[in-house]
């Protein structure tokens, strides 16, 4: 079973869903850093949950879901874009014990959703979160508030796959949802029932079929998520002429050049003097233009 993402529509009833499994994706995101089992569980889940929500969306951009703590988790950051491409990281401090992720993030935890359109402004939503919550009722709870639609989320990661099955409650505007009002209640008991277990070892349609075999339920096409790193050596020159040529030939002149590496895919870039020089050139006649008037 590889990497499958599958949309589902209750015909007579105003539900929908996405069920998704990620195993070679995931397996690339593990083999760029040797993450402690604790959190390559928690970016398992919040890969999921990053696909199943980008599934909903109907826009040209990247999802980014991300976590950030004054704990031993320092940061934790997912990105799915619209051609279903994925990829993540994580910072932290120490040995990560097995813990709950309130206890990870410490005092003041946060988890940050931004919806960064191609064309346009992003959008971002912050979220507190509770002790005891966990990645999938951090979503519902977002979904509810910022969007106000009823949302359930299961997810399950056992360090080599991850996966996730979502509902969400529609509108009842007539035709199909208004036949059956009972159906959001009646389907999230179903639901309830699925096991970790069975996120991680049935295939999609087969686990569907196992809840909802009473229900009437129609499938899309399905997708196929994929690691890709949007990282590049222009935009690491763009991050280096935000920081400044002050700050950039300090670096220079300590170790000879600048070599960054993508938190991501782990990615050396190396800019050398004549790089440097380049990268500022434009900077620098436009300073000089200015100095002229």
């Amino acid at each position: 079973m590889h990497d499958i993402l599958e949309r589902f529509l209750f015909d007579h009833a105003a539900v929908r869903g996405e069920t998704v499994v990620l195993r070679d994706s995931f397996a690339e995101v593990l083999a760029r850093h040797p993450y402690p089992p604790v959190l390559a569980r928690l970016l398992g889940e919040l890969l999921a949950a990053g696909q199943l929500l980008e599934a909903t969306l109907k826009f040209d951009g990247t999802l980014i879901l991300q976590l950030h703590g004054k704990g031993q988790l320092k940061m934790a950051v997912v990105e799915i874009t619209s051609k279903k491409t994925l990829r993540a990281t994580a910072r932290w401090d120490g040995e990560i014990p097995d813990v709950s992720l309130a206890e990870l993030l410490g005092q003041g935890g946060r988890f940050v959703i931004t919806i960064d359109p191609d064309d346009g402004e992003p959008y971002q939503g912050i979220v507190g979160f509770e002790k005891g919550e966990s990645v999938a009722t951090i979503i519902e709870h977002y979904m509810q508030r910022s969007a106000q639609i009823d949302t359930r989320v299961w997810l399950a990661c056992d360090g080599q796959i991850a996966s996730g099955l979502m509902l969400q409650k529609m509108p009842l505007e007539g035709g199909s949802g208004a036949e059956d009002e009972d159906a959001w209640p009646r389907v999230q008991r179903l639901a309830e029932t699925i096991t970790a277990e069975e996120l991680l070892t049935l295939a999609p349609r087969e686990m569907l079929h196992r809840l909802f075999h009473e229900e009437t339920v129609r499938m899309f096409d399905p997708a196929t998520p994929k690691f890709a790193c949007t990282c590049s050596r222009e935009r690491v020159g763009s991050m280096l002429e935000m920081v400044g040529r002050e700050e950039v030939d300090s670096v220079l002149a300590e170790r000879g050049q600048v070599e960054i590496v993508c938190d991501f895919c782990g990615k050396h870039y190396h800019f050398d003097s004549v790089d440097v020089a380049q990268l500022f050139a434009g900077q620098g006649v436009a300073e000089g233009n200015r100095n002229l008037q």
